[in-house]
Order: C-alpha cells, then structure tokens, then sequence
C-alpha cells in the first residue's frame, strides 16, 4: 500500500515537474540571465550554451536567502560567476547583479545591469532550473514586457534530476511551492497569468493535502 501511494504522489509531482517547464526551442538571444537559487548546475547550463553560442554576455543574478546563505557564503550570484569561469566562460561575457532577493528583482536588477553595461536586448535567454522555468517567464513578462524571453534549463528529468540534488521528497515540496506562486503572484501584480491545465491542478491539489506544503506562500 505505501508504494502504491508513493508511485501516485510521484506521478502527480511528474505532471506539476512538467508543466512548469516550457520546452522552449533554444536560439541565439541578445543575452542571458541566469536565476540564482540553491543549484550550481544553472551556472554551468549557462555556461554550456554560452559556448554554443546562443547569447554573448550573460547575467548571474542574485544574492542570498535562508536556503542558499550556508552553499553559497558570498552569494549566488558569485559563485555562479565563479562556477562559469572553471567551465570556460571569459570573465568579459560576464555580468553580476548581487543583490537581488526574489524573481522579480532577478529580471528587474538584471535589465538595470546589462543597460548601464551597454547590452541592447530585444531577446533574452532565462536560465533556471527546470521547475522555475514558468515562473520565470510569467515573471519577465510582467516586468520586462518588452524583451522575448527564451527558457532554458538542464533537460533532464523528474527523477533524474532529484538524483543529482539529493534534495529527496523536499524537491516535491519545491514544485508545489513554485505552483503555488504561479496562481497567486498574478494576483498581487508580480507575473502575468499562466493558464493551468485541470489534470495539473487536481495533481498540484493531491500534493497540497498529502502534505508538501514547507514551500507554500
């Protein structure tokens, strides 16, 4: 009975894991932004379409919170900087933005940074992970209305990706608190509305109330 049960909490977090990637087709953009947060692997997914060519100067973006403070002592957007220059990208392609807190200063900070460094940006590569990919449109589409953002994360799977965090059952919490922030964060004015499909939100509604809520609003 418990594996029936864990099997159907992980396919509903299968089905919120892919709805709130976009499977955007990458092409070249003006530039790129790369979303701090508590995975390493954003920079180096930065760095790998960087030396596809696929944007000229990215921005590593962000500071710190309570989840990064201790993995990334001199912020994430630091370390993220420090992580491209180990996989080859030239310190001149690069732009750091340290202080900001949340999604919304991510882009907003980062428009101020690559305009002060003379970037024209008509498109723009997201770089995040894959279950902020959404968020993070909807969130530049409300902030930056102007640009075409393009998403990009590691195209790696549910259960591939968990393995390679060993964030464990707390990933699920994760997604759903990303969700959850999709329905409310239009309401306050933060991000532009995403339309939910109903299977996605009955499976969003099923990990609600079997208890992965530590990352909810």
């Amino acid at each position: 009975m418990r594996k029936v049960l864990l099997d159907r909490v992980w396919a509903d977090a299968e089905l919120v894991w892919e709805f709130h990637r976009l499977h955007h087709r990458p092409k070249p953009c003006s530039a790129a932004v790369a979303l701090g947060c508590n995975d390493l692997g954003v920079a180096a997914h930065a760095a790998e379409l960087y030396h596809r060519g696929l944007f000229p100067v990215v921005v590593f973006t962000g500071g710190n919170s309570r989840e990064t403070a201790r993995t990334f002592p001199r912020g994430e957007a630091v370390h993220y900087r420090e992580r491209a220059l180990e996989l080859g990208v030239p310190d001149d392609a690069i732009l750091v933005e340290p202080n900001a807190t949340n999604t919304g200063e991510n882009i907003a900070l980062s428009r101020e940074v690559l305009a002060a460094a003379g970037v024209e940006v008509s498109s723009l590569m997201l770089v995040s992970m894959p279950y902020m990919e959404r968020r993070a449109f909807a969130t530049t589409r409300k902030v930056w209305p102007e640009v075409e953002p393009v998403c990009a994360s590691a195209p790696v799977s549910l259960t591939e990706y968990a393995l390679r965090t060993k964030h464990g059952t707390e990933l699920i919490d994760m997604i759903v608190g990303d969700f959850q922030r999709l329905i409310e964060y239009p309401r306050k004015g933060f991000a532009i509305p995403q339309k939910i499909p109903p299977i996605v939100y009955s499976a969003y509604r099923r990990l609600v109330a079997a208890g992965f809520r530590s990352r909810m609003l």
